[in-house]
């Protein structure tokens, strides 16, 4: 399917020097960033406390974040959680007093600003268990708010997170590598790890200029543009690999030229479908989805740019050609064969 078909090949490795000295400055502005300003992590890998409330309306989230924030927490997050009753609050760790005692704080302010007052009330637990729970009682004997769950993340769980992080994003580059070198040729694999680490290193780089938080959440995009990145590196060898086959009289840069603009129709289809998914969860998705679709909006547009201008001319300067793709012996392919070539 193509939305339209572009006749004439346009020159883009004619441009690629300058294009790539545009990336080195701003892959080394996101190093620069990282080194000095580091990432803003989430208590998921700093240690904290989550608490789960539920509001007998509708949750007012700007009064919940305003209230936490007269208590003089820094670094808090308020957010929708399921329904519109269901807020997930995240507090830092504090280094003063028990982790129990800013829950019992925070929940009796937000109590008292729904017009309550919090009491201990017996309970049993779901095994028959008796304990005891705080509740804010309100006029008449309502509950405006419930607090479902607290729960204490250490900072030597959050330090493995990070650990179990950056070997699954090593494991990923790893496997890439060696799937790229099999399938084609190592120069592929090495022009293909090298645009989609720029691509990661840059989504990162933003994170740490704006001081966006960085959670578990948002590493699960990062992982997921390395994959979308190498998918958009692999279709543009495939068509490189299909006109070395076809195209006998064209040079190394002419056939690149040919592979990326017979795939710019499908660039646009894809990358333009995924790209409307990812806005609506970014418009839609509230606080939870925030950043991880700001993530993959970068992710995508970067993999875009590093696919065709980076991994493309890297593997041009590196030297592909013909003789690496296409072994001395193999039956050619007929290239009047419409079948011919890789099937994306």
């Amino acid at each position: 399917m193509e939305f339209f078909r572009i006749r004439r090949d346009i020159p883009f490795m004619r441009h690629a020097l300058v294009l790539n000295v545009i990336s080195a400055v701003t892959f080394l502005a996101a190093v620069f960033f990282l080194a000095t300003r580091g990432l803003h992590f989430s208590i998921e890998f700093t240690g904290g406390t989550l608490l789960e409330t539920s509001y007998a309306n509708a949750a007012d989230v700007p009064k919940i974040r305003s209230t936490v924030e007269r208590m003089g927490i820094s670094g808090a997050t308020v957010q929708p959680f399921g329904s519109s009753r269901d807020v997930l609050i995240r507090l830092p760790a504090s280094g003063a007093g028990a982790q129990a005692d800013v829950v019992t704080r925070v929940f009796g302010e937000l109590c008292r600003a729904e017009g309550g007052s919090v009491e201990t009330r017996a309970s049993t637990s779901s095994t028959g268990e008796a304990s005891t729970r705080q509740a804010c009682t309100a006029a008449g004997g309502a509950e405006p708010v419930r607090l479902q769950r607290n729960e204490v993340v250490g900072p030597q769980v959050g330090r493995e997170l990070a650990e179990d992080g950056a070997k699954a994003l090593a494991f990923v580059v790893i496997g890439i590598m060696i799937y790229l070198a099999f399938r084609f040729e190592w120069k592929f694999a090495v022009a293909a790890i090298v645009a989609n680490l720029h691509d990661v290193i840059i989504i990162l780089g933003f994170f740490a200029f704006f001081q966006w938080e960085f959670s578990l959440s948002v590493l699960a995009g990062v992982l997921a543009v390395l994959g979308y990145s190498v998918n958009e590196s692999v279709v543009i060898f495939d068509r490189i690999r299909e006109a070395f086959r076809r195209f006998r009289k064209m040079n190394t840069r002419e056939v690149i030229d040919h592979a990326i603009t017979s795939t710019i129709s499908r660039t646009v289809i894809t990358h333009g479908s995924t790209q409307m998914m990812v806005l609506s969860m970014l418009v839609f998705g509230g606080e939870t989805l925030k950043y991880f679709a700001v993530a993959l909006t970068i992710g995508i547009c970067f993999g875009i740019y590093s696919s065709v201008f980076v991994a493309a001319a890297i593997a041009m300067w590196l030297g592909v050609k013909r003789e690496d793709l296409i072994k001395p012996g193999r039956k050619e392919t007929d290239p009047d064969d419409p079948n011919a070539g890789a099937v994306v």
